[in-house]
């Protein structure tokens, strides 16, 4: 009914966006690179979401009953653009599915000795079936139960490293323990080869590629348009903001806890592994043994059925709405779309574990399609960000925005691999993996996709009227709840729209330049007591953040939630 409140919209928020990577990755990076690796990770893939927010409150302004964010695309310019970019959705979800089971499967096979292709498999059979149980209503619910899990999870592996102090030694002993690693085994590009910095030139330049990537996967994604249309009006751009915030919580607490801990620990890991991300199970054995263990796999299937689920309910939504409502049958009931739903969320699953198992054999790690999948997407983020904020957009220069980007980064990709001396030339995996050839492909892709988007805007100077959107896209059959939906006033959407470009430009600026840059340009080594304030940062952070994902939706449903038990009361003295 589009009336999902703001707790619920955080709590699914953080959830779709907590992938296997969130895990895995960001302690990934903090193993290779030290503290700038989590909060890299962090401040790069939370800014995404808190700008998304503007485009989902001009969603609800401009195209109240779109379905999908193509359908707004299709309305603006027409079926052959529309198809341009349903192929990059659902090479978004192809991507990110890809990623869950690529982490998923690398953290069962280390941890379980299932094999690696097996596991790559099964995942998605498990996910399908429950989003086919539940349907997107019951992943709602789900997200919320997922997330406190992970959130819990994380909760007692900051207790076993910093307070059960007997492995680590606490605070103190950690700190002992990392200098010691950095003196015996100095991060090169770091400041004084310290891990102990924020001054690492492989943070910044996996942050730069992190923000890029990232970019593609929350502006292509069906997965958020999909929140942002379920949500009430009202609740959007603070479920957005909240969401944001909290989840930043996420990677940058358990990557600064798990990540260091590998370090200090000096866990056994190849390269490879780590890669793989497997940084956080080897941390996790290290401290507690099985129970470790277990607690990892918990949360990674938390994450991977959410963040999976969301994935599948996307896909199935673009290929009901995009293609058979579009292309096959215009006038199709509920009911013929429900079918279709179904029949695409099996066929998605099963293709995606193949997909896996492919991508397996090729010796791609999770690391790997991370780094690159700004490269692939990346170009059509602006054309789609324009399309919705920009009455000048033009489609001709949106399309070839996203075709041209395209070709560009990966063209900028394949020649700067090359060109590395160290590899003598090769284009290969090693080379198309190493930093410099994701870093300069990830920003090719999505400057050149935007200025060719604007600059042809520019130079045709022709208009939108943005009550044509109202007007071309319907609703199919409305329930009652849809009928009863909450219509908000242009005024109340409007301040939304402030509120949201003032609260999430603001953020923006401070997890991007405020908090970083001064850290950096000082080439800053922490010392015990700053490293104790860092540490308390991503403590309170987590905290609070736990607080505000448990608390909030209860609050918010405590009216329905007294309902059902008083109806219950009814039932028994009846």
């Amino acid at each position: 009914g589009r009336t999902i409140k703001t707790g619920l919209t955080a709590a699914a928020i953080v959830s779709a966006w907590t992938w296997a990577a969130t895990l895995l990755q960001s302690s990934t990076v903090a193993y290779q690179y030290g503290i700038s690796g989590p909060f890299w990770y962090a401040a790069g893939a939370s800014i995404q979401v808190l700008l998304f927010g503007i485009l989902a409150i001009e969603l609800k302004r401009k195209a109240p009953n779109a379905h999908t964010f193509l359908e707004i695309i299709r309305a603006r310019y027409g079926n052959g653009s529309h198809k341009v970019f349903l192929v990059f959705a659902l090479m978004t979800n192809m991507i990110v599915t890809a990623m869950l089971l690529l982490g998923g499967s690398a953290v069962v096979n280390g941890l379980t000795g299932m094999d690696i292709s097996l596991a790559a498999f099964l995942i998605p059979v498990g996910v399908m079936i429950y989003t086919l149980v539940g349907g997107l209503k019951a992943t709602f619910v789900a997200d919320y139960m997922h997330t406190i899990i992970i959130f819990v999870t994380i909760l007692t592996f900051v207790g076993a490293v910093y307070i059960n102090t007997d492995i680590t030694g606490g605070v103190e002993g950690m700190y002992d323990k990392l200098v010691l690693a950095a003196q015996i085994n100095p991060v090169e590009g770091n400041a004084a080869g310290a891990f102990l910095t924020m001054a690492s030139a492989g943070g910044l330049m996996f942050g730069i590629i992190n923000i890029v990537g990232n970019f593609g996967t929350v502006f292509v994604d069906q997965a958020y348009w999909q929140r942002a249309i379920a949500a009430k009006p009202s609740s959007t751009v603070k479920g957005f903001l909240l969401g944001g915030a909290c989840w930043f919580a996420i990677p940058f607490t358990l990557a600064t806890t798990m990540g260091l801990t590998a370090i200090a620990l000096d866990v056994d890991l190849t390269d490879q592994q780590a890669q793989m991300g497997l940084v956080v199970p080897a941390a996790a054995t290290a401290l507690m043994g099985e129970i470790g263990a277990i607690m990892v796999l918990t949360m990674l299937f938390m994450a991977v059925t959410s963040a999976g689920s969301a994935e599948l309910i996307a896909v199935s939504s673009l290929v009901t709405y995009d293609l058979y409502r579009t292309y096959k049958n215009p006038n199709a009931t509920g009911k013929q779309l429900v079918k279709v739903s179904r029949i695409t969320i099996v066929i998605f699953g099963i293709g995606m574990g193949g997909l896996a198992v492919v991508l397996l054999g090729m010796g791609l790690s999770l690391g790997f399609v991370y780094l690159a999948m700004g490269i692939l997407i990346g170009s059509a983020v602006v054309p789609i960000a324009l399309t919705i904020l920009w009455k000048r957009t033009n489609r001709v220069a949106a399309t070839a925005g996203a075709i041209i980007g395209l070709l560009i980064s990966t063209t900028t990709w394949v020649a700067v691999a090359s060109s590395l001396p160290e590899y003598g030339g090769v284009v290969d995996l090693a080379s198309l993996g190493n930093n410099y050839s994701m870093l300069f492909a990830n920003i090719a892709g999505i400057i050149s996709g935007g200025i060719i988007a604007i600059v042809g805007s520019m130079a045709v100077k022709s208009t939108f009227n943005w009550s044509d959107l109202k007007d071309k896209i319907t609703l199919v059959e409305m329930s009652a709840a849809e009928s009863a939906t909450v219509t908000e006033d242009e005024e109340t959407l409007k301040k939304a729209f402030k509120f949201s470009v003032r609260g999430g430009g603001l953020m923006t600026l401070i997890l991007i330049i405020v908090w970083p840059m001064p850290l950096i340009a000082s080439g800053y080594v922490f010392e015990l007591g700053s490293y104790a304030v860092w540490v308390a940062i991503s403590i309170i952070w987590v905290s609070v953040a736990s607080a505000f994902i448990i608390f909030l939706p209860l609050i918010e449903a405590r009216h329905g939630i007294a309902k059902v038990f008083r109806g219950g009361d009814k039932a028994q003295s009846a």
